[in-house]
């Protein structure tokens, strides 16, 4: 039986920002974490002029999964074409298209296409990935439309910042400490509780209670992409309620003298509407900035303390 023409479908919307802004923040791939909310870590594995194989991690259904995806750049016409890899059933083929049209000088419309086919054409297969294209566009394309409008024009509400120590041993053995997040609990004091669940290796669910310096409790989720032993990016689906996105990295770069550099980085944006509620009435978006940034890097530093007080002491 010869194989039907693929079904196209087409969701939009209307982003106040300039067109070529938006382009850039969607065809640099690293901003994604920051636009997508599903979406947790994106790496290249091959690029050639405009044209990109990636992989994407990203949450679906309270689950974390990855994929590889094929990706045409077009920055003339405002396009990038994309298609997956390797499709899962009852998908046997999907490929799309972004379409980036400025409306005006400050206004875009964004429209997003896509065209696949069902395994053997099946019918219920089709109606199958027609209501999840639907259901997942739709779901997408606002959370998308503020992060795009977030991203280009409010530069202060987003903080990002490094802290880094140095370690007398391997990046394997710092490495282990931070991916052996089950045990933070017996290791780490501002850790007062610790879930960890990995059931595909290197793709961690991590949910923890931190505490801190003034005794404030906080209960947050990550998603963790683990790489031995150079890197654990990471994005957090629970969030303390100063935050309104919290993405960052732990990297570990060992040097011929055997001296590991370790880092904690992260990238937040801050959720205004919180503000009076966690620091008082007379707080502002500085103070937010400032609160954040002892907090989130006093934690962060103390773990790598902690990091290099274990691995030191194993030498």
């Amino acid at each position: 039986m010869s194989e039907q023409a693929l079904r196209e479908v087409e969701h939009g919307i209307t982003v106040l920002a300039p067109a070529k802004e938006v382009y850039r923040l969607l065809a640099e791939v690293e901003n994604w974490p920051l636009l997508f909310p599903p979406s947790v870590y994106v790496d290249y594995l091959e690029r050639d002029g405009n044209t990109e194989r990636i992989r994407i991690w990203a949450t679906a259904n309270g689950e974390a999964r990855n994929w590889i995806s094929l990706r045409e750049l077009d920055p003339v016409r405002l396009r990038i074409g994309f298609r997956q890899e390797v499709s899962a059933p009852p998908v046997a083929e999907m490929n799309g298209t972004w379409i980036i049209e400025p409306i005006s000088e400050r206004e875009t419309r964004l429209r997003l296409l896509h065209a696949y086919r069902a395994v053997d054409d099946d019918p219920a297969g089709l109606d199958w990935i027609d209501k999840a294209v639907d259901r997942n566009s739709s779901q997408e394309l606002p959370g998308l439309k503020a992060g795009l409008e977030q991203a280009s024009t409010s530069a202060e509400l987003r903080l990002s910042f490094t802290d880094s120590v140095r370690i007398a041993g391997s990046s394997k053995d710092v490495y282990d400490f931070i991916n052996e997040a089950d045990r933070w609990r017996e290791r780490l004091p501002h850790v007062s509780e610790v879930t960890l669940t990995e059931d595909t290796p290197g793709l961690q669910v991590l949910r923890m209670e931190t505490l801190t310096k003034d005794g404030t409790a906080h209960t947050t989720e990550s998603v963790r992409v683990c790489f031995p032993h150079y890197k654990i990016a990471y994005k957090q689906t629970t969030l303390p309620a100063l935050m309104s996105l919290h993405t960052g990295y732990w990297t570990f770069e060992e040097g011929t003298d055997g001296i590991t550099t370790a880092s904690s980085q992260h990238t937040v944006v801050i959720n205004t509407a919180n503000i009076a509620g966690v620091l008082g009435s007379s707080a502002g978006v500085p103070e937010a900035r400032a609160f954040i940034r002892d907090a989130l890097g006093s934690n962060s530093r103390a773990t790598l303390e902690h990091a290099k007080q274990y691995v030191q002491a194993r030498r």
